[in-house]
């Protein structure tokens, strides 16, 4: 069962504040390995909140209770009622609370849901075992012997078991559009393509990495891959014809987080380097660094072991702010158009970060298998940056760039104002 605590930080700075956890519970023979939240996640429609916990175990916790609980209009006691025989009491129609054993270590997870009209890519195919509706929601798992399991959220239930990485799947994620085209990206070197609709057939493997890979992320319209990793790697794919657009050159050590923005016109990638860099995915330059050490180290420094290793970085969904974990036992709340964090925040062991669907709230995993969690400020967005965002997810840099506008409204659009 899952612990709810609630709390408030006095603490922090500006106004995000700290409002709960979930917590494993430990047993006395419990070793400190094994135990890490390696990956958060939020399905697309809000239903639902995973978290690798840890000893290979996945839990579902409906996302509306568990905000109740944190803000304080349900209960706050240990986990769900159960009745006179153990069952877990549930009312009829209301998601339910799911624990998995994946049997092995958990690094990476991902939510799907599917289009129904979005055909599969094996066109010559009639068959399948498996027809994915409107109403079905897919949780896939990457594991430390290489396996991809793909669950059926509202049951628990195991659909797919896909095994062609031959080590660690470190990151998993699906293409937004609805096609439940899965990437995984793994310690092998390799992302692999897989097409869920066509039964988990594997597609493309994309090869060019030289090192680990450790993470990847799709833009909004599906259109492009980022994937980073070892050896300074930060990859753009085309996916529509599976071949590499280009390599982003910027960073001085392994890159382990990746995000686009809900617009798709910025990209974040989060480096032991101490920095998350902002880039313009379309044309491959950087557009702002986020510093989490100052003076930020010379290349030479970057490229060693510091107590300022990045190791995940989130687009919040109104395009305007960012979140960094760091191992100097910070979370830091940004905003695109300021070099410095609007907010900071104490995390002991954090190790990845994810926003939720609405941005209300930043869920960070640690080492120990907790998740803690802010509330973020119920911000209006400018009119002018929603125009921005609005024309930004159908136009390209390159296309905004020959409108016949001004120059300062053309330098807004294309986000050279950061």
């Amino acid at each position: 069962s899952v612990k709810l605590l609630l709390s408030i930080n006095s603490d922090i700075e500006g106004s995000y504040p700290f409002i709960g956890e979930l917590l494993v519970p430990v047993a006395p023979f419990d070793q400190k390995s094994g135990r890490e939240t390696w990956t958060v996640a939020f399905a697309p429609d809000g239903s639902y909140f995973a978290w690798s916990q840890g000893h290979r175990i996945v839990t579902l916790v409906p996302w509306s209770k568990c905000l109740k609980n944190f803000v304080g209009e349900g209960s706050t006691g240990v986990g769900p009622q159960q009745n006179s025989e153990g069952g877990t009491v549930v009312p009829v129609g209301e998601p339910r609370e799911h624990t998995i054993d994946c049997g092995d270590i958990v690094w990476g997870l991902a939510f799907g849901s599917s289009v129904p009209e979005k055909q599969s890519r094996c066109v010559n195919i009639e068959w399948h075992r498996f027809k994915f509706g409107q109403d079905q929601l897919l949780l896939a798992t990457g594991l430390n012997n290489g396996r991809v399991k793909i669950w059926d959220v509202y049951t628990g239930k195991l659909l797919l078991n896909l095994m062609d990485h031959t080590d660690i799947v470190r990151d998993l994620t699906f293409a937004p559009d609805g096609s439940l085209m899965l990437v995984s990206a793994s310690r092998d070197k390799t992302l692999r393509v897989w097409d869920l609709k066509d039964d988990g057939n594997m597609v493309k493997v994309l090869r060019g990495h030289q090192n680990w890979v450790y993470c990847c992320a799709f833009s909004p319209d599906s259109s492009v891959l980022c994937s980073v990793g070892a050896s300074k790697s930060v990859f753009l794919w085309d996916m529509d014809k599976y071949s590499l657009i280009r390599k982003l050159e910027g960073h001085h050590n392994d890159v382990v987080s990746c995000e686009f923005s809900p617009d798709g016109a910025l990209l974040a990638t989060a480096s032991y380097d101490t920095r998350v860099i902002i880039w313009d995915p379309h044309v491959g330059t950087v557009l702002l660094e986020l510093a989490h050490l100052f003076p930020p180290p010379s290349p030479i420094f970057a490229g060693g072991a510091n107590d300022r290793w990045v190791r995940s970085v989130a687009f919040c969904h109104d395009g305007r702010h960012i979140a960094s974990i760091t191992d100097d036992r910070m979370v830091r709340f940004w905003t695109i158009d300021e070099k410095s964090p609007k907010a900071i925040a104490p995390l002991i062991n954090g190790l990845c970060c994810a926003f939720s669907i609405d941005g209300s709230v930043l869920a960070a995993g640690s080492r120990d298998g907790s998740v803690h969690f802010w509330a973020c400020p119920k911000g209006i967005a400018s009119l002018q940056h929603l125009c921005r965002m609005a024309l930004r997810r159908v136009m390209s840099t390159q296309q905004v760039q020959t409108l016949p506008i001004p120059p300062r409204i053309r330098s807004y659009l294309s986000y050279q104002d950061l």
